[in-house]
């Protein structure tokens, strides 16, 4: 038997390498198929995690929308409301605007917004907030109004006889300033140390004492308005009285003849004229507002 040559081992080799690929050939759809199923599934598990991804980022984004909300309750102070010697007990938002307030307190009061003159600490704004008025817990703020039914009565009484009263020459009143009782003590002239008086003007109460003026024995007299006491200080050199707002029974004034940038006030602490403390050299712009604290609401003023 002849021994294989070397050109007959290079055949073989050959045809088993060409077996081989063929066998490869005929395996690969199968492994292309599979890999491409893995590349499938690998792309969807990537997609699920993408997704995944974005709800929480999302579900993130919404809980610090509801941290930041409406849902967070706002922070409230609670103080009482003085009108009318009625206390009102009133809960609102610190960060909530003193015309918003208003609307609350015509709820209360029925004393429309555009009517109410709300004092704490001087008069306060309406464009304010509670927190910037620095209004504290168990504070009083005092309410200034009237309701349109009031001004209406009001504006619309009759006399007793349905007839209005008209003045004449001969029933016409001497001026207070004219008057033997009063002219005593404008003859002193003016204080020296007298707040500058404007006419024809209003201006709110100061938030300082209303000071410099005469009394009726002529001593130096201060007026100091405590408004979340719902007092009025009534200051001399000797002593002061604290008078509470409900025992003042009626304000009068007049201007002062010849200087009518001042006036004539006096404080009725009782039933009858007697009652009356006067108090010289009151600076104009502030006896409207005088009036309006120390009686509580708008009417006519003789």
């Amino acid at each position: 038997m002849e021994a294989p040559t070397n050109s007959d081992e290079t055949a073989a080799t050959e045809t088993e390498i060409t077996q081989s690929m063929e066998t490869c050939d005929k395996i690969d759809p199968g492994v292309k198929e599979n890999h491409s199923s893995v590349d499938t599934t690998s792309n969807e598990s990537l997609k699920i995690e993408d997704n995944s991804s974005e709800k929480k980022e999302t579900d993130s984004q919404n809980e610090k929308i509801d941290e930041d909300g409406d849902n967070v309750p706002s922070e409230t102070v609670t103080f009482k409301l003085v009108y009318m010697k009625k206390n009102y007990d009133i809960t609102f938002e610190l960060d909530a605007k003193i015309s918003q307030l208003k609307q609350k307190i015509q709820s209360l009061t029925d004393v429309p917004p555009a009517m109410q003159k709300l004092m704490y600490k001087g008069l306060v704004k309406d464009e304010q907030t509670l927190r910037e008025s620095k209004v504290t817990k168990g504070a009083k703020m005092m309410m200034i109004g009237s309701t349109l039914k009031d001004v209406l009565t009001v504006t619309t009484t009759p006399t007793a006889s349905g007839v209005p009263i008209q003045e004449t020459a001969g029933t016409t009143k001497e001026p207070l300033s004219r008057q033997k009782l009063h002219k005593k003590v404008l003859d002193k002239g003016k204080p020296e140390d007298i707040m500058p008086g404007i006419k024809n003007k209003k201006e709110p109460l100061p938030n300082f004492p209303i000071s410099g003026m005469f009394n009726k024995s002529g001593g130096k007299v201060r007026l100091t308005f405590k408004l979340e006491l719902d007092q009025l200080w009534l200051g001399t050199k000797e002593r002061t009285e604290k008078l509470k707002m409900e025992s003042i029974k009626k304000v009068v004034s007049e201007p002062i003849d010849g200087h009518e940038e001042y006036h004539i006030l006096a404080l009725q602490l009782g039933p009858t004229e007697a009652s009356r403390y006067w108090i010289y050299w009151v600076p104009a712009q502030y006896v409207d507002s005088i009036k309006d604290a120390v009686l509580g609401k708008w009417q006519s003023f003789f």
